[in-house]
């Protein structure tokens, strides 16, 4: 080897080692960085005829599969976390039976006192009692009904919102494609870009299930596992358009409720056929089209249930044609064409509120009745208890068509919301449990800090050697000068 190769070895050499120590440095800086992948130099020989060796590259060790398995894990545990948290709220607002503020306990605490009440009937204070628990019962239904609503509206915000971020997210993506092209050959610079790529990725993954495509120079395309293109050199627009305030009537079947649309094309929004299903986008959809409308029905049902037993025309002589009965909707006699909504709306006839100037002796003599009856005759309480707790099958709604007294169909209601958040509840900790898993296995793939150590320990020895090399051909040079 002449001098001339030795010495451009050696250069070669300490350049290699300094760009290595650069690297490793970076993976050690980053070893809790999120979305930041070990760094990897590429080097290779110069070649036949040349010495030393030359820098082909920075490459960013990623398992490819493993990151795909892991995005459509944090989608998954998306979409069971935001559907899980709806059916915990509403089982919370509900309340459960040894409750005493709960549906299921006003419930009871209304017909405790139709009981004390029939057995005791010249009781004044008796009827009051019945008054007061009877509109406590009608507030917890509009209570729970009113929280529903709020629920789909906040949720339809959410929607919006979750929509924009998307559309930012594949714009942001859409440039990084175009910078990280532009700095193929720049590899420091490139494998920022693709380490902040890759962040954005995983975020608009927990909102919409994605996966890459390679394209050229380092560009990618996204495509949900449903088939719709959101990136393949331009991204795509998704467009929602929220309302300000979603009412029990609204919903997406009847065209009061914005769908989503994928550059001007409508696509179902959740469920079987969603090229969006999986992420918490579908999720807040599916909460908003069929969770909260579905809560909404079955909660319908009961009240209706409820104002039917009572406004029986054989029930109360006194009343006449057309009078709304011990409740009513929203002060008016209950129509099953307007059943949507009727629980926000359900209230205690002003007849027999003393809140409202009403009397409550005609819980016992009458609704209809201009004066007080006889003290001791406690018919209509008793038929107003056995209404309630007769066995009659709803009308509406999904609770099954066996006949129940109305606690029965509460209890019902109540079983079967505590069987769907148990459901979802396992769902969550299985999507919780292998979304860690593969985080875990990621991680295991990051940044060695003992590995890269060993490293940095043999960078510095292979720059002592190639240092020693050019003092050696220094002091070569000088000997022969002096020749």
């Amino acid at each position: 080897m002449s001098i001339s190769s030795a010495l451009n070895a050696a250069i070669t050499g300490l350049t290699a080692s300094a760009r290595a120590a650069d690297v490793t440095s970076s993976n050690l800086a980053n070893v809790l960085t999120e979305g930041y992948a070990p760094r990897q130099l590429e080097l290779n020989s110069n070649g036949y005829g040349r010495s030393g060796v030359s820098i082909t590259g920075i490459t960013r060790r990623v398992d490819p599969v493993l990151l795909t398995d892991r995005r459509a894990a944090d989608g998954a545990l998306s979409h069971a976390e935001t559907r899980a948290e709806f059916v915990a709220s509403l089982e919370r607002t509900l309340g459960t039976p040894d409750d005493p503020a709960s549906l299921s306990g006003r419930l009871a605490a209304f017909e405790a006192s139709l009981l004390f009440a029939s057995n005791n009937p010249e009781n004044s204070n008796a009827h009051l009692e019945v008054a007061v628990r009877a509109g406590e019962l009608t507030q917890a239904f509009n209570i729970a009904s009113n929280e529903i609503e709020r629920d789909r509206t906040d949720t339809e915000g959410q929607i919006s919102s979750t929509v924009d971020r998307a559309n930012t997210l594949l714009g942001n993506i859409q440039q990084l494609n175009v910078e990280i092209a532009g700095h193929a050959n720049k590899d420091h610079l490139s494998a920022s870009l693709l380490d902040h790529r890759q962040q954005q990725i995983d975020e608009l993954a927990t909102l919409i299930p994605v996966r890459q495509v390679p394209r050229d120079n380092g560009t990618l395309a996204l495509f949900t596992p449903g088939g719709a293109i959101l990136l393949d050199g331009t991204a795509a627009t998704l467009e929602f358009n929220p309302s300000n305030v979603v009412a029990p009537h609204m919903t997406l079947g009847n065209g009061q409720l914005s769908g989503l649309t994928i550059n001007g094309v409508a696509v179902p929004p959740s469920g079987t056929g969603s090229p969006v299903e999986g992420g918490r986008l579908a999720a807040l959809f599916s909460v908003r089209d069929d969770l909260a409308v579905d809560a909404q029905t079955q909660l319908d049902a009961l009240a209706r249930n409820m104002l039917e037993r009572l406004q029986d025309p054989s029930l109360d002589a006194t009343r006449a044609p057309g009078d709304p009965g011990l409740f009513t909707d929203g002060g008016l006699l209950f129509d099953p064409v307007n059943e949507v909504g009727v629980a926000g709306r359900i209230s205690l006839n002003a007849l027999v509120d003393p809140a409202q100037g009403g009397a409550a002796w005609r819980l016992r003599d009458g609704l209809g009745a201009l004066t007080q009856g006889p003290a001791g005759n406690g018919t209509l309480l008793t038929e107003l208890s056995t209404a309630l707790s007769s066995d009659v099958s709803l009308a509406s709604g999904s609770l099954g068509g066996t006949a129940r007294s109305l606690t029965g169909h509460l209890a019902t209601y109540s079983s079967q919301l505590g069987q769907n958040r148990l459901t979802l509840d396992q769902t969550l900790t299985f999507a919780s449990a292998l979304q860690s898993e593969l985080v875990n296995l990621e991680l295991e793939n990051g940044v060695d800090t003992d590995a890269e150590l060993q490293r940095l320990l043999l960078v510095e020895q292979a720059y002592g050697a190639n240092a020693r090399m050019i003092q050696t051909i220094d002091e070569m040079m000088q000997a022969l000068l002096r020749i």
